[in-house]
């Protein structure tokens, strides 16, 4: 990326919780795009409340970060944690992971 968000974290952050990340995983061809350009794209959907498709052109293309915020956000069942939540957590962003999810909650509850 060319550009520094304040939502961005640093690379040595980002190393740490990618192992989280890549469990989503499937056995498909090599990834193309830098897991890490994706997650600080979700990161500053999730700071800025925009649009997806209002995502800043330095971020990997909208449909692509969209795609991975909806495998990471996945719950295998109501008492775990999707991905997304684990990765903000260990990174010290639970108060985002814990606001999302209620938010999400609220959306699918109503």
């Amino acid at each position: 990326m060319s550009h520094s968000y304040p939502s961005d974290i640093t690379r040595e952050q980002f190393d740490i919780i990618r192992p989280i990340l890549e469990s989503a995983r499937k056995s498909t061809r090599p990834r193309t795009i830098d897991l890490f350009d994706v997650f600080c794209a979700v990161l500053y959907i999730l700071k800025s409340g925009c649009q997806w498709r209002m995502l800043p052109k330095e971020f990997p293309k909208w449909r692509t970060c969209h795609y991975y915020f909806s495998v990471w956000s996945e719950k295998m069942n109501n008492e775990s944690e999707s991905i997304l939540e684990k990765a903000l957590k260990k990174n010290s962003r639970g108060n985002k992971a814990e606001k999302w999810s209620r938010s999400k909650n609220k959306l699918y509850n109503s």
